[in-house]
């Protein structure tokens, strides 16, 4: 896990330096950066290393190959299988590092490469026979690709911030604002400025050197047409399933630096540690956080999974003035706007958690996958309703809203749809846009696909929808930048895209049965774990920021969010977000995620945004 960066564009050796100083928290084992004299530029490219495999300084990047030059961020998993398979052809190895083999498969397969790598990566590949750039992002967008295009100009970093820092053309777009409003990030392909694009999961690229012509390819998808389908019985699929998981928890394990497990006692985490104690013989250390607030606190539930699996379990303290603490520095490491707030405690958990190791697995991707979230059963609902006609479901959402319960409240928002995918697409980003002033349509995104559609019944469609949305714009960019402020690995074994497609393929019985949710995960879990322990509603891993903001942070809230900084906000009707905000401090209605949204934009604009114009 690193931060990479390079370009063709004639920056000067300190500003290159500035460039991968601004991302150092990403790598802070070595800084290194190297020119190179292509037929039409001289090409620079940087690395921020985390050491985790091969430690050895042979191992530091830039990394060079016979013709290829490489920037790589990531870890692939099967290296060492791909690199028995190119000896085999001739290829020779001077490191223990996937790096190498990399460039040696690049070699080999060419724009195919990535087809053979099971992983999380960004990298890009320097050509010099091809005079080109080669690039790729994996197949779920657990890695960040940011690029900046322009003519025979490139440059590209794992992060923004990084291509900022000395750019002179850069403004701020209105268009991404208006969308991280509703989705609370910024969707892929945008960025936060109207000149740098995120390069899509799943995608690689060529960049010619000598024309500047770039061009994008999606190497991998999800089976959104269900053109593949899982026909062996329950236990079968148990059975597989139990396989591909102990495979991928097994080779994520493998670190040349200490391994952990973040466990919070829900089902996902729970396997994750159960799997990783199976796999070796050490034992397996985890970690949770226990928050100090009543109905937040969930690590009673992770110390008792950890008691029966015998890790070396370690528990972590935070309260609130640690998280408020976070919020200051929070847009030096989300460097352009999020506002998903679970990043606040899971920066709190990596920062603890890398005092003990270097790499953590989690138990991310479950919910997507196997039908895990709350909403889903909303959505089940929902559907039996839009059987009633349009117009007596408005004439109910009108009685709903006079209604004072907060419930009832959000019910009656969800009336008006034509269809459970409006609704659903709706709910992902805003039941009621109302205070939002811009012409930019924030559903106009290209992801709609995998809902709308007939392949598939309504809840394969929204799994699929989340995990090209949600898992890969919100949860993904989380743990990437929670983790990586305090240069800490985090894997997802779940996110292995044998167990997604696995997973994709499966009856919907198999993953939701009645009101069985995550079923199949669950009666894994049981095998391992007593199934008493996960008796307890499922929670949200978050901290209690919609008292705090009535309460302990009311003050700071209404002075961060005056009215003349509400004025200098764009896109929101001030009036409309004052009410909002009065409604939540009164207690009516829970508004905190807009709130936060707005401080978290508010920060951004005043400092990574500050002297840029938006258009």
């Amino acid at each position: 896990m690193c931060g990479i960066y390079g370009t063709n564009i004639n920056y000067n050796e300190s500003q290159i330096k500035d460039k991968l100083k601004r991302t150092s928290f990403r790598g802070p084992d070595q800084t290194g950066f190297e020119f190179y004299n292509s037929k039409t530029s001289r090409i620079a490219f940087g690395h921020n290393r985390l050491s985790i495999i091969d430690l050895d300084p042979r191992s530091n990047q830039p990394f060079n190959y016979n013709h290829v030059h490489i920037a790589f961020n990531g870890e692939i998993y099967n290296f060492k299988a791909i690199r028995k398979t190119l000896q085999s052809k001739g290829y020779t190895f001077n490191t223990t590092s996937d790096t190498e083999v990399v460039c040696a498969a690049y070699i080999e397969y060419g724009k195919a490469c990535v087809t053979h790598f099971n992983g999380m990566f960004g990298f890009v590949i320097y050509d010099e026979k091809k005079q080109l750039f080669f690039g790729a992002r994996d197949r779920l967008g657990q890695k960040p690709f940011y690029y900046y295009h322009n003519g025979k100009e490139f440059e590209f970093s794992s992060q923004v911030s990084s291509i900022q820092t000395h750019h002179n053309n850069l403004t701020i777009s209105e268009k991404a604002i208006t969308y991280y409003l509703v989705w609370g990030n910024i969707p892929d392909p945008q960025s936060i400025f109207n000149e740098v694009k995120k390069l899509k999961a799943g995608h690689s690229f060529t960049f010619d050197l000598a024309t500047g012509k770039f061009e994008d390819y999606q190497y991998w998808d999800i089976d959104y047409k269900n053109t593949n389908p899982f026909s062996g019985t329950y236990d079968d699929a148990k059975q597989e399933l139990n396989a591909i998981l102990k495979d991928a928890v097994s080779t994520r394990l493998y670190a040349d630096v200490p391994v952990g497990v973040f466990l919070s006692g829900g089902v996902d985490s729970s396997l994750v540690a159960a799997l990783a104690t199976e796999s070796t013989d050490s034992k397996i250390k985890t970690f949770s956080v226990k928050f100090n607030e009543k109905g937040f606190d969930e690590s009673i539930y992770a110390q008792q999974v950890a008691d029966h699996l015998n890790t070396n379990h370690h528990t972590i303290e935070c309260n609130y003035e640690e998280g408020i603490d976070l919020i200051k520095d929070f847009c030096h490491y989300y460097d352009e706007p999020f506002s998903d707030s679970s990043a606040i405690p899971s920066m709190l958990l990596s920062k603890y958690t890398r005092q003990h190791v270097t790499v953590a697995l989690s138990g991310d991707a479950g919910d997507e996958s196997f039908l895990g979230y709350h909403r889903y059963n909303w959505a089940k609902k929902i559907n039996s309703i839009y059987q009633i006609p349009l117009g007596s479901r408005k004439v109910l959402a009108k009685v709903l809203n006079a209604m004072p319960n907060y419930k009832l409240k959000v019910i009656s928002q969800s009336l008006g749809f034509k269809n459970p995918d409006d609704f659903y697409l709706n709910l992902m980003t805003s039941l009621d846009p109302s205070w939002i002033t811009s012409n930019h349509d924030f559903n106009d995104v290209e992801e709609v696909k995998y809902l709308q559609h007939n392949y598939k019944n309504l809840l394969e469609r929204i799994s699929d929808f989340d995990t090209k949305t949600y898992l890969n714009w919100d949860i993904n960019t989380k743990v990437d930048r929670a983790s990586m402020a305090y240069s800490l690995e985090a894997r997802a074994p779940f996110l292995d895209y044998r167990v997604v497609d696995f997973a994709n393929s499966l009856p919907t019985h198999f993953k939701y049965d009645k009101k069985n949710q995550k079923r199949i995960l669950k009666d894994l879990v049981y095998q391992k774990v007593p199934k008493s322990i996960f008796d307890r509603p499922k929670s949200g891993f978050t901290m209690p920021f919609s008292r705090w903001f009535r309460e302990d942070l009311k003050d700071f809230v209404l002075e961060e969010l005056n009215d003349d900084a509400l004025k200098s906000i764009p896109c929101i009707n001030v009036e409309k977000v004052k009410l909002m905000i009065s409604q939540h401090m009164d207690g009516s209605w829970n508004k905190y995620p807009l709130i936060w949204k707005l401080l978290v934009l508010k920060q951004w604009l005043n400092t990574n945004g500050k002297g840029l114009s938006i258009r």
